[in-house]
């Protein structure tokens, strides 16, 4: 099985398991994040914030410290877009494969739609929805820029080279 698929299966299978972090973890995900941000944080599904602070705990070890907040934050809400989608693992996987057929733009369209096929857009245009959403919660601009670009090559990000490496390494996705 080729990475991709290796840790999409990863995270579908994980996704699967109910529940949040730990209690520390939560903890410490709450010390790390503005009150919009937390907010935002605690409307992630379990397996979202358990994901989160994995990819948060791996960025800070990559990085010599102090790891700024507004780093770590945007390790924890990368994928904060998601919730607008309302969808479950099981209809993330279908609309993850249809993303694989479809154009960006395809997906972007279906957003405003109602039903599954809005939801699908919404969960496969996640990085504009969360940075958006972060700039609403008066998040730092790196926080915000990396919800956007997450999915983007090296070339087009705003982020620092190394703090990006990092986080993408940490995501594995």
């Amino acid at each position: 099985m080729s990475a991709p698929w290796r840790h999409l299966a990863g995270r579908f299978f994980g996704s699967l398991r109910p529940g949040g972090p730990s209690p520390s973890d939560e903890a410490w995900a709450a010390s790390v994040l503005l009150p919009g941000e937390l907010a935002l944080w605690r409307r992630m599904s379990g397996p979202d914030r358990r994901h989160a602070v994995g990819v948060a705990r791996r960025t800070s070890s990559a990085l010599p410290p102090p790891v700024a907040r507004p780093i770590l934050a945007a390790a924890l809400l990368h994928d904060v877009g998601k919730i607008s989608s309302g969808l479950g693992p099981f209809r993330r996987a279908v609309a993850t494969l249809t993303g694989m057929a479809v154009s960006h733009d395809t997906a972007a369209g279906w957003q405003s739609r109602s039903g599954p096929l809005g939801r699908a857009g919404r969960y496969l245009c996640h990085d504009a929805i969360g940075a958006d959403l972060l700039a609403t919660a008066g998040s730092d601009p790196v926080t915000i820029a990396w919800a956007r670009e997450h999915h983007l090559p090296p070339g087009r990000w705003t982020v620092p080279a190394r703090v990006g490496e990092a986080l993408k390494l940490a995501d594995d996705d």
